[in-house]
């Protein structure tokens, strides 16, 4: 596979206008995982902040990353280990404030799921705060209160000229100790040196040994240009600026017209072949789930076949020990979904629709039945598995009927 990491912006880019992410890009991202490859969210927001997209993707299911704070930190979204992390030198946090103060600018930086500020009616401060579900909390002596390090600090104003004075002022005055940036009309960001998403970025790819071809980075504002040009294959999205575009490999639509699940479904599944398919990852993320709890495990996979096995074990038997007829279905289920993913389009998604088994004989705890899947209606809105369910002795347990409904992502 071609793949092996994708990186995405989140505002912007993986979020629409109302700041949620579509239906048919959630379903073209955790279809991308199910196929092995990981993915990173890389943002200017607070790690905090960042928690509940990364929930909603499974990030922690499926070995993603978190890069905030524009890249001061990576978070393994899987136990919320920080990898790498940048952080202010809090002596320089008086100056900042002073020139904040003297400018008439609001003033504010994260702490956990807080956010600190000398400005708290100002209506950029709150906005930021509700975004990202943070706790406000007002420190007029700001820099006596930060006795800690933070990630960054953030400038607010709606004066632009001013903030693009002091900008300039401080990328000759700061040079070499932090960087400075707009990242809105009127955010100046100041941050660690040399702290970019393509620096952490390239710490990641560093961490796991995965070369700069092997990734894929979509984002849409100048924070993500040197991203998508570390790249292997830079997108830019649709509502770009032009000098975003013009760096990129790729255009694909806006954030509004599921951009991102365009260039995913074009760019990475349509290479998906079944035999690429990572099964022992499959297999490893579902551990938790009903396919997990239930001990099943895919052995084998093609275009139109689908083999898993099952164990007959205290969570499977029925209380007189043998099979339960339920377990069996579910096995039959997920055999059949697997095997209706791989045939589907890109922009395509499965729902089960029915299934219905005749039980011909019994399998007994501690033995371990096979379930063969193999495709007999290959329809444009539907696929019809046949499911047989053999013991570890090939003696035909089950034989389901599985049909599945193939849908049109939206």
């Amino acid at each position: 596979m071609k793949y092996k990491l994708l990186v995405l912006d989140v505002d912007g880019t993986l979020l629409n206008e109302e700041k949620v992410i579509s239906k048919r890009t959630l379903s073209a991202l955790l279809k991308v995982q199910q196929t092995g490859v990981r993915i990173a969210l890389a943002s200017g927001r607070p790690t905090y902040g960042l928690l509940p997209i990364a929930k909603s993707l499974e990030l922690g299911l499926y070995g993603g990353f978190i890069l905030s704070y524009n890249g001061s930190q990576i978070i393994n979204a899987k136990n919320g280990e920080i990898l790498f992390e940048r952080r202010i030198n809090p002596e320089m946090i008086p100056y900042i404030e002073k020139k904040a103060v003297k400018n008439n600018f609001a003033l504010f930086t994260y702490h956990d799921d807080t956010l600190l500020t000398n400005s708290p009616d100002n209506v950029h401060v709150q906005e930021e705060a509700a975004l990202n579900n943070l706790k406000i909390i007002t420190e007029e002596e700001f820099s006596t209160a930060i006795d800690f390090a933070p990630c960054k600090c953030m400038l607010v104003s709606d004066d632009e000229e001013a903030l693009t004075g002091l900008e300039n002022h401080w990328k000759k005055r700061l040079d070499g100790v932090l960087d400075v940036f707009r990242s809105e009309p009127y955010f100046l960001e100041v941050v660690p040196c040399s702290v970019d998403k393509a620096n952490t970025l390239a710490v990641l790819l560093e961490y796991l040994s995965i070369q700069r071809d092997e990734v894929m980075a979509i984002g849409d504002g100048v924070c993500d240009v040197t991203m998508i040009q570390m790249a292997g294959t830079g997108v830019a999205m649709g509502n770009s600026v032009e000098s975003v575009k013009i760096c990129a490999d790729y255009t694909t639509d806006t954030n509004e017209n599921d951009g991102v699940a365009q260039a995913v479904e074009k760019l990475i599944l349509t290479e998906i072949r079944a035999t690429k398919i990572p099964l022992d990852q499959l297999n490893a993320q579902a551990e938790h789930a009903l396919m997990g709890n239930l001990g099943i495990q895919y052995t084998y996979v093609s275009q139109d076949r689908v083999e898993a096995t099952m164990p007959v074990d205290h969570r499977t038997r029925q209380p007189f020990g043998i099979l339960h007829g339920g377990a069996t279905l579910a096995l039959a289920e997920t055999v059949a979904g697997l095997g209706s993913m791989i045939l589907c389009q890109p922009d395509e998604f499965v729902v089960g629709m029915q299934v219905s088994g005749n039980h011909i004989s019994s399998a007994h705890e501690g033995d371990t039945v096979r379930a063969v899947g193999t495709i007999v209606h290959k329809g444009r809105s539907s696929h019809v598995w046949n499911v047989d369910v053999f013991t570890s002795t090939n003696k035909l347990v089950s034989s389901v009927r599985v049909v599945n409904s193939v849908l049109k992502k939206r």
